[in-house]
Formats: C-alpha cells, structure tokens, sequence
C-alpha cells in the first residue's frame, strides 16, 4: 500500500487535470473529433470510463475479471474500442458522472491493495503501483489527445516520469511485438525534466543513446506525436531503430501519429 500511495496521488491529479478540462464542456462539443481517427472528446473520455472499470474488477472481483479476460479473448483487437463505443453514446454529463465515481472508487482501491499482491491483466499481473502507473499513463496519453482537440496546451508536469519510465521499461516489449529481436545491450537514455534537471536510465558508458525533452519522449513512446516533430535523438543504429517503434501501451503495434 504504501509504494502505491505516491502513483496513486500523480494518477488522482492527472485526473482531476483532465476533468477540469472537460467539465464545463456543451455537449455538442463532445462530440467534437480527436487526433485519435474516429474518436471523439466522448470517446476518449468513454474509454478511460472502461478501463478505470476494468482495472478496478482486477482489484475487487479477480474470479469476474478472469470472466472478463475470457470474453476478451473472442475478439482481442476490437474488444476494447466497442467498450469505448458503447460508452460514449451516453449522455455528457452521465459519462463524466460515471467516470468521477469509478475512478475515485478505483483510486481508493489501489490504497488498500496489500504489498506484495500482483493484480490480474491482459498483460503480466502487476503491483497496485504498476497498475497506478499505467492508468497514469493512459489518462495523460487520452488527455493530450482531448486537449489537442480543444487547442489546450497542457503545462508539463514532474508526473511525466513515470511515463517515461513506462517508456524505458518497454524497449524490448516494442522490438518483439513488431516482430524484431530486442538489442541485447542496455542504452542509455537522458531526457530533460519540465523544471530543467535530468532524468536518466541505463549505464553511463552505454554506446547507444536518446537524449532529448521528456515531455516529447512521452508523446513518442504513447505515439502522441509524429517523430520528425518531436524533440528526442537517438546515438546508434539500434536506438535509432528503437525510436521508430517504440510503444509504451499493450496490444498491437500502434500506426503513430502523422
């Protein structure tokens, strides 16, 4: 309980950032598309709804979510975007209701999630803080596209760390998925903090290297932003390689961004 407390409270704040940046909304503005192809402002807000649900029957009801993954697994690549379909014909202001009570429910959930406990995913079970983690980095990723959609600029923030994070731990996980054999050295990666530090993985003397923006890191490992845009340079032929694949999200490999 106490390692999630800290993700816990980044993923509490980056909610409440996108909240707020939705809640004052007409509803026809919802319908309003997004960077995401044929997704709307309802969307992206119906498919947070869905996974913070998801993630808090891992939590609650393991035997319901084993059913679930089952159901799942009859349709892998649409199962998710139907969820989110579903959810964004409701109306606006029930949509958010919703979503305010889930996710303060699942909030509260992860807190009393016991050290030492892995929680069941479509993935790899992962910690409560993992799991903390990775609906950070969803919400931030899903944010960005709403706010892209509304012409808001998002300041950057210190809880881009653990996205970045996200980002540095799936090096391999985006060779594989996209069939290729992961590099079997570590690289070295240095990304420039919102408040100007540094922020580094990986040895020193590493050959292989990305430096650059965190904040770009993030829109390229969550595919926010097309790379020719973005502030992030790779040293070496298998980083290089890596940044034109790399993918912080489960499931298929991603189309990116243009």
């Amino acid at each position: 309980m106490a390692g999630a407390a800290p993700m816990v409270a980044d993923l509490r704040a980056e909610s409440d950032e996108l909240d707020a940046i939705v809640a004052e909304l007409p509803p026809e503005r919802w319908a309003e598309p997004t960077p995401a192809q044929g997704w709307t402002i309802a969307h992206q807000i119906a498919h947070l709804l869905w996974t913070d649900r998801v993630a808090l029957t891992s939590v609650t009801d393991e035997t319901a979510f084993a059913a679930l993954l089952e159901e799942a697994g009859k349709d892998p690549a649409g199962f998710v975007d139907a969820g989110a379909e579903e959810l964004a014909a409701v109306p606006p202001a029930d949509l958010l209701a919703d979503w305010r009570r889930t996710r303060a429910r699942l909030h509260d959930e992860l807190l009393t999630v016991a050290d030492g406990r892995k929680l069941p995913w479509f993935g790899p079970p992962m910690s409560a803080a993992s799991m903390a983690t990775a609906r950070l980095m969803e919400t931030w990723a899903h944010g960005l596209d709403v706010a892209d959609a509304l012409g808001v600029r998002r300041p950057a923030t210190a809880r881009l760390r653990s996205i970045a994070h996200i980002g540095v731990r799936t090096r391999d996980f985006s060779f594989a998925i996209n069939g290729r054999q992961p590099p079997t050295e570590p690289f070295r990666v240095e990304l420039r903090a919102p408040d100007g530090s540094t922020w580094s993985w990986g040895p020193e003397d590493a050959t292989q290297r990305v430096t650059g923006s965190a904040e770009d890191f993030c829109m390229l490992v969550t595919q926010r932003r097309p790379r020719s845009t973005l502030d992030v340079r790779a040293d070496g032929a298998d980083a290089e390689q890596w940044l034109s694949i790399a993918q912080a999200f489960a499931g298929p490999p991603g189309a990116g961004r243009d």
